[in-house]
């Protein structure tokens, strides 16, 4: 996107707030004026008020400026105050458009960046966006008016020393540009390995147990040196850009100074200006350099804050899961789920299921199984279209699910996985995030089919016990019955238990199953399971393999077959 098509994008995220900018920006404006007063006025008192002995003007004066400081006053406030509740406002409305836009990504997103990228992006990349947000037109509005004002004062004290300072102007200008599209490389490339740093930071701390088992503690190190190694050498580069740019900013403003110095002075020497012109002169200059360091400034935020929208504009820019025109909510899916030749592959790799043609009847309780990498999981994805399909179709109800709405199709089906997440929070919130409207009544009834009711009784604070974060304070057969029970809590008619107990031990596994039995009951249930003993009583077994399904029956049938199942069967109980 070209910088102009960045700028418009990024004031479109003051129209909300447009009177309070506006007002920001007229008191930017009021500031301005009030600065440019001083030099007048002292002008006026050194030239006429003091020689020719004006008491009451000399007063009057100092009264109104005076005033004007304590109007200033009040103006510093309001900008200070109410210009960073804008940029603070401006921020929460990216953030909460980025994380909203987040939650409509598809899975194949979150496969490929890393979740401390992602955070950083929310967070670090907006905050330095937020100050652009507030300082950056007030700065620039400021510099501009300053600037301007002291130009157009000058040249009513002397045009030709004016000319000679405003001859800085170009090279100055031509010196920014030059130097500040390296400064704004060096901040990109910042930001880029901060949030690397953020990635290996959240994926060390997700991992400490790990850590600690392996006694890795310094391998971990070694890793968050290097990465430190790398934002050190990026910020490095950014700061000698800033540095070429500040320096040479400097050191043209100090010849300008010079210059007024050397050239005044021959004026007043030669009689061509007085010592009031003298004095509002010199006043004027620092009027006038003032704004320029403004700018410098709001050179150095606009590219800092610039890297973080432009990195913010990526992520609102990727694409969010596709929806055909023609898709319609539903409400009702029972029917047979059928796949049509459906061929899949993630992000261009072989293909995980290749022209797959499977009926799974309404209502009935279909197992697979097989070797690892038979695309058991990918197939239990593709059902509530976590990933879209690269050939064929999939029904429910002879409806193809690609004319159903993603969260219709996604309410409608209940998923219980082995690796089972809970939110930071107490063990209702957990299970009430099936249905955030369910009452405390529902998530106890809830919890009593998932047999997890006598054991929360138990604890200290009950439903209110915390659970830790991804519910670490539990054990992992707890964690799986406020599962079931969420999957209670939110009644689907399609139900995929992807190896929802392997994890767990055989009298955990025992105790669950007889509540999985009960959650299957009058629904289309697919169960994924390596542990053949949890699916003996399934309706049909399906043996999926990297060729498609190799084998399919009960279990009796597979049995009396001698093949893979078999097979399988034997080793597993040998």
């Amino acid at each position: 996107m070209k910088k102009s098509g960045y700028l418009r994008r990024f004031f479109s995220y003051y129209k909300p707030y447009k009177g309070l900018f506006a007002a920001d920006v007229c008191a930017a404006f009021l500031i301005s004026v009030c600065d440019l007063v001083y030099p007048i006025i002292t002008r006026a008192v050194i030239n006429d008020f003091v020689p020719n002995r004006l008491l009451r003007a000399f007063l009057v004066c100092a009264a109104a400026l005076g005033v004007i400081y304590l109007i200033k006053m009040g103006l510093n406030y309001f900008v200070i105050y109410y210009g960073h509740q804008l940029g603070v406002r401006i921020q929460g409305d990216m953030r909460r458009e980025i994380f909203g836009h987040m939650q409509t990504l598809p899975f194949s997103y979150f496969d490929e960046h890393k979740s401390g990228s992602l955070m950083s992006r929310v967070l670090n990349d907006l905050q330095e966006t937020a100050e652009l947000a507030h300082h950056g037109p007030e700065d620039f509005l400021i510099s501009i008016l300053m600037m301007a004002g002291s130009f157009i004062v000058l040249c009513t004290v002397n045009l030709p020393l004016t000319l000679i300072i405003f001859a800085f102007i170009p090279p100055m200008l031509f010196f920014m540009v030059k130097t500040q599209n390296r400064m704004g490389e060096g901040f990109m490339r910042s930001r880029e390995k901060v949030s690397e740093i953020n990635a290996e930071l959240s994926n060390s701390i997700a991992g400490i147990r790990v850590t600690k088992a392996f006694d890795n503690r310094d391998a971990e190190m070694n890793k968050f040196e290097s990465r430190l190694g790398d934002y050190f050498d990026a910020r490095s580069f950014a700061y000698r850009a800033m540095g070429r740019f500040y320096t040479g900013m400097y050191f043209m403003l100090d010849l300008m100074y010079l210059i007024v110095l050397v050239a005044a002075g021959l004026y007043f020497y030669n009689g061509q200006i007085n010592m009031g012109d003298f004095a509002a002169y010199f006043l004027y200059i620092g009027q006038f350099i003032q704004p320029v360091r403004r700018f410098m400034q709001f050179c150095e935020l606009f590219e800092d804050g610039k890297s973080g929208f432009r990195r913010f504009c990526e992520v609102m820019d990727t694409p969010s899961e596709p929806e055909r025109p023609d898709a319609q909510p539903v409400s009702d899916l029972s029917g047979d789920i059928r796949f049509e030749d459906v061929s899949f592959r993630y992000n261009g790799g072989s293909n995980v299921l290749s022209h797959l043609d499977l009926c799974i009847p309404a209502g009935q309780k279909i197992a697979l199984v097989g070797p690892s990498g038979g695309g058991k999981t990918t197939l239990c994805h593709l059902i509530p279209r976590f990933y879209d399909l690269d050939g064929g179709r999939i029904t429910i109800g002879g409806r193809d699910i690609e004319t159903i709405t993603r969260g219709s199709l996604r309410r409608g089906i209940g998923i219980v996985q082995q690796e089972v997440f809970l939110f930071t929070g107490t063990i209702a919130e957990n299970i009430g995030y099936a249905d955030p409207g369910a009452s405390r009544e529902q998530i106890v009834e809830a919890a009593k089919k998932a047999r997890m009711h006598e054991v929360i009784e138990e604890m200290p604070q009950g439903y209110d016990t915390y659970v830790g974060e991804r519910g670490v304070k539990l054990s992992g057969g707890q964690k799986q019955r406020i599962a079931i029970a969420r999957i209670f809590l939110k009644n689907p008619q399609i139900l995929i238990l992807d190896e929802a107990t392997s994890a767990l031990d055989n009298i955990t596994e025992y105790q669950l199953q007889q509540a999985l039995d009960e959650l299957c009951v009058g629904r289309t249930t697919i169960v994924v399971a390596h542990r053949l003993s949890t699916v003996r009583n399934a309706d049909e077994i399906l043996v999926l393999t990297d060729t498609g399904v190799a084998e399919r029956g009960s279990h009796e049938e597979l049995l009396s077959r001698g093949g893979l199942y078999s097979e399988i069967y034997n080793t597993q109980f040998a």
